[in-house]
């Protein structure tokens, strides 16, 4: 702690802590708040990673390949080739240029939406109210809070006007509490002292003004959300693509290793042979797989902002595409998150005038505690103008579960009471007609209630009594209250969500409920959207359940009930152990470990910012089909990503292994280092494309996640049969036209570029290729290209690389075998695929 944190403040009087923080009651000056900023720091509950051009430019260049890159650059400077160092150094810039481009554009995006949802705080600076940045408040600030402000730190209460708080996002109390200045025992627990303001909270009714005492990551939110600057948890991408590296490296690491032994063996020369087998390295490395991946990324991103979704984390895009379970709350997601006035009622069941009057009455006369249900109660029915004179007021309170108004009109002066029904029915003695009101009476009365919320139905109860001018209106005077009805409210359905929730079904995604309300009430909304609601657990269920028990359980369960905040993390935890990827929509605190366990997490744009910040993506409209939207999106995004490993595990690596195997029986090297990086480089050309290309339907209709073995076999499969029809090649050009080194290294390269290029266009869908109309740029840059490979060998300075003119007999080979190895390819992906599906 330091001198702007002082210890128990809430034991302390305001003048005292006042005097200890040295903050005058007309606020703070300018030049003062500037200071104690740069000293307790901003009020930030963690450090978010600045962006800046050098960040994004830092992220390209520290890749391996590329430092391997630079090595081979170093080795042929140092050599005296001098083409072989500009050919390497040209696809070095080429590719960090890609890279930061797209994500320099990504970044720039995400950050301007961030901005759009900052918050500020009405602060008093040089004796005036102001409005500043949450982040820019500091200890000793005097803060002006009214209905609906964000609390913006941790703060000691100096006045209150009916001031209730919700601290729900830090205390999971479902109900806003009253807040008034006083001093407060020592071993109280937080939610005990009233006289206190927390950082993420936010003022529901009245006014208070406060003055801070702690901020960023010393208050009580901060302590929370410190749980989670540890490292996330690892998400099924990023698990996907390190065993995917795995694969690769070990892969390359053997071949490499046995080429330059063997070539070493066979007495070639040290430098050379140092960079045949790094190009090799290379050659065999998806080196262009961070940029594919951020223009992937980039560009779904922009698609989903489009669509009122910002983006946190870019590789979560393809996290969202390969979620199957999305755990959510009904409020907002499956309802409107709007309270609507069902109906008011007599004691008979019937429609009621004069309860709706009454409930009115006492609705638009109260001045405490400001709620949805007396906001509903108005817009359904306003009382006409000096109907009732209000007396006095008994404030609602969340023990009594009553709010009553004592009113003077036609009928003299009266109390008018509602609240929760049982504690409304505990204050009744009578019904209409001063009729006593017996156990039958009232356990008709509890049938009829009991039914409409099992219709997940809302209930408050309504009653009066009349007041004699002497008595005084408080809470003792709520008793013997003759019962009048009933006022029913209800939080409708979304409009869409059932064909929201049945389109996420189709893609293979299903909804699980987590909430904490009653089952009944949770069943029937789930049956309203047509969402499946046959196995219901409670939180006190779960609690009995162990770990083991609990993995089983959750699989089956369609609604939680009754869950507390704390008990949300142990069920995404429990999905995941089961196999499954994760999503979870949240916007409270005690949301955020869940979220941070999912393997995706979305907010919405009202949220608590910590749930924002632990947040994948951020919902400016809490909508079900905006998710689906987004989840189709991820699954493009991955599907390309997909397309350009397939592309690298076939073609490309068949093509290494052939020159690494035949370099051992060639009096020459098959390729010089530079060779190989220009055909590699210009192969990865068209690959840019990928981002852009078309999706076949088929690859977004289920989720799609990383599977090792199908890479490994389609690895092998692949690049066996890619050299084959290398080996074909070699033995054409030695045997058939009696090429030297120039002219069989010119032919291979042509062969080998060729069929890297193709090979994109016949992988990147299952169908036959000539079904699936790959996107405009993949299409036109990869004929660009094959032209461009067919010319090479002609243009002028080829020498200096070591090409040589090929005659025609040599094209028309070539052009041959790639045509075959085309359909070759095509029928062994009819049987790779037929294979996977038994």
């Amino acid at each position: 702690m330091t001198r702007w944190s002082p210890e128990a403040y809430w034991t302390m009087s305001p003048g005292d802590v006042a005097a200890q923080l040295h903050a005058p009651a007309e606020g703070l000056s300018s030049a003062e708040a500037g200071r104690r900023l740069a000293e307790a720091g901003p009020n930030e509950i963690g450090e978010r990673e600045r962006f800046t051009r050098f960040g994004v430019l830092w992220n390209q260049m520290r890749s391996p390949l590329l430092l391997l890159l630079l090595v081979a650059a170093g080795l042929s400077v140092v050599t005296g080739e001098w083409i072989d160092a500009v050919i390497i150094l040209a696809i070095v810039v080429a590719s960090v240029g890609i890279g930061y481009t797209r994500e320099y554009r990504a970044q720039s995006a995400a950050e301007q939406l961030r901005a759009r949802v900052q918050v500020h705080a009405s602060v008093m600076r040089d004796g005036k109210p102001r409005p500043v940045p949450i982040n820019e408040v500091v200890p000793g600030d005097v803060v002006m809070l009214s209905a609906g402000s964000i609390v913006p730190a941790d703060a000691l209460l100096l006045d209150t006007a009916d001031c209730y708080v919700n601290e729900s996002v830090l205390t999971g109390e479902s109900f806003p509490v009253r807040k008034r200045p006083g001093q407060v025992a020592h071993d109280a627990p937080l939610a005990r002292r009233y006289n206190c303001l927390y950082l993420g909270t936010n003022v529901r009714s009245g006014n208070a003004r406060c003055i801070v005492v702690r901020t960023g990551r010393a208050t009580e939110f901060g302590a929370i959300a410190h749980r989670l600057t540890l490292r996330p948890p690892e998400t099924e991408f990023d698990r996907g693509i390190r065993h995917f590296g795995y694969l690769l490296t070990s892969a390359m690491t053997v071949m490499v290793l046995i080429v330059l032994v063997a070539n070493l063996l066979l007495d070639r020369p040290l430098v050379e042979t140092l960079l045949f087998s790094i190009a090799l390295a290379v050659g065999l490395s998806p080196e262009l797989l961070p940029a594919i991946l951020s223009i992937n990324l980039a560009r779904g991103a922009s698609a989903m902002a489009a669509h009122g979704v910002l983006v946190r984390r870019l590789n979560a895009i393809e996290n969202l595409g390969s979620m199957d379970v999305l755990c959510t709350d009904k409020t907002g997601t499956l309802t409107e998150g709007v309270v609507k006035l069902h109906g008011s009622w007599g004691l008979d069941g019937e429609a009621s005038p004069r309860v709706l009057e009454l409930g009115a009455i006492n609705a638009s006369l109260q001045s405490g505690l400001v709620n949805p249900l007396d906001e509903a109660i108005v817009e359904a029915h306003r009382p006409a103008e000096g109907t009732a004179e209000k007396v006095a007021e008994v404030p609602y309170d969340f023990v009594r579960k009553r709010l009553s108004v004592a009113v003077r009109d036609a009928t003299g002066l009266r109390l008018i009471t509602k609240g929760a029904f049982e504690q409304m029915l505990a204050a009744c003695s009578t019904i209409a007609g001063g009729v006593p009101l017996d156990d039958p009476g009232r356990n008709t009365l509890r049938e009829r209630a009991s039914t409409w919320t099992h219709q997940g139905i809302r209930v408050l109860a309504l009653g009066t009594r009349s007041l004699h001018d002497t008595e005084s209106v408080d809470r003792d005077c709520e008793h013997d209250l003759q019962f009048e009805g009933f006022l029913t409210f209800l939080d409708r359905p979304k409009e869409g969500v059932s064909t929201a929730i049945k389109d996420l079904a189709d893609l293979g995604v299903s909804l699980k409920l987590i909430t904490g309300d009653a089952g009944p009430v949770a069943r029937h909304v789930a049956a309203a959207v047509g969402m499946p609601h046959e196995h219901v657990l409670s939180g006190q269920q779960l609690d009995e359940l162990h770990d083991e028990a609990l993995w089983h359980a959750a699989e089956r369960t369609d609604l939680f009930v009754e869950v507390d905040p704390n008990q949300k993390e142990r069920i995404i935890l429990a999905l995941k152990k089961t196999g499954h990827v994760v999503g979870f929509l949240g916007d409270g605190i005690n949301d955020a470990p869940a979220m941070h366990a999912a393997d995706t997490s979305l907010s919405v744009e009202g949220a608590v910012d910590v749930a924002r910040q632990a947040a994948d993506f951020v919902l400016l409209e809490r909508d079900l089909d905006v998710i689906r939207r987004g989840i189709e999106e991820g699954r493009r995004t991955f599907a390309n990503t997909i397309k350009y490993v397939l592309t690298t595990t076939s073609a490309n690596l068949g093509n290494m292994i052939s020159m690494a195997v035949v370099s051992m029986f060639l009096p020459f090297l098959p390729l010089l280092a530079s060779q190989i990086l220009l055909n590699n480089f210009l192969s990865d050309v068209p690959a840019v494309g990928i981002a852009d290309d078309s999706v076949d339907r088929e690859l977004v209709e289920k989720p799609r996640r990383w599977n090792m073995k199908f890479l490994g076999r389609f690895m092998i499969e692949f690049g066996l049969l890619s050299s084959v029809f290398d080996f074909i090649t070699f033995g054409m050009l030695l045997w058939g036209f009696a090429a030297g080194p120039e002219l069989f290294r010119t032919g291979w390269f042509v062969e080998s570029l060729l069929t890297e290029l193709v090979i994109a266009l016949v992988v990147r869908t299952r169908r036959p290729f000539w079904r699936s109309r790959p996107g405009t740029l993949l299409l036109w840059s990869s004929v660009a290209v094959v032209l461009l490979t067919f010319a090479i060998p002609f243009l002028p300075g080829a020498q200096l690389i070591g090409f040589t003119p090929l005659p025609a007999g040599v094209m028309l080979a070539l052009v041959a075998i790639v045509a075959l190895y085309v359909a070759g390819t095509e029928g062994l992906k009819k049987s790779f695929y037929r294979r996977q599906q038994a």
